[in-house]
């Protein structure tokens, strides 16, 4: 049965950071799903400095879509980010609304009947300026939906405010 936290919060607010303890405390041997895609060189760079931050005890699996294919039973496992996960199936479903909520619920439907422990790091992107073109509030919209889709079924909620963690649910 899965056991699911859900961290979310504004950028550079201490999601990963306290995602990857959290597993650190039930697992010697962590899994870290980075659904991160290169898309320019600036990331290419975060994406260096974050695989540099984790120690030799940490497997990463890059998958930037299709978690519920992934064969993780039994392991406790830090997926980073949902934002991202998110990115590439609205990005691969040419930014139409719709098919991606549907296609995230289905994915994350299915993910989470694995017999997993899951740390999900997402952002609250609704909190900050309002999007300025059609396809970024379209965007914005995925998220809060599928953020509160994936809260529902958590077993724990947590916003991250200035690198405390407050517990939600």
């Amino acid at each position: 049965m899965t056991k699911l936290t859900f961290i979310t919060g504004g950028a550079r607010s201490g999601k990963s950071s306290f995602a990857q303890k959290s597993a650190l405390n039930v697992s010697e041997n962590p899994v870290y799903i980075a659904t991160a895609r290169v898309w320019d060189d600036d990331f290419n760079l975060r994406i260096q400095k974050h695989k540099q931050d984790r120690g030799a005890e940490w497997q990463t699996i890059e998958e930037p879509k299709y978690l519920d294919k992934l064969n993780l039973n039994g392991e406790t496992l830090v997926l980073d980010c949902i934002t991202l996960w998110l990115t590439n199936i609205f990005h691969d479903n040419e930014y139409d609304f719709d098919k991606s909520l549907i296609e995230a619920k289905n994915i994350w439907s299915n993910f989470s009947k694995k017999n997993i422990k899951v740390f999900a790091v997402s952002n609250e992107l609704g909190m900050g300026v309002h999007a300025e073109n059609e396809v970024a509030r379209k965007f914005v919209d995925l998220q809060g939906f599928v953020n509160q889709y994936i809260a529902s079924v958590s077993d724990e909620v947590y916003l991250m405010v200035s690198g405390i963690p407050v517990k939600i649910k």
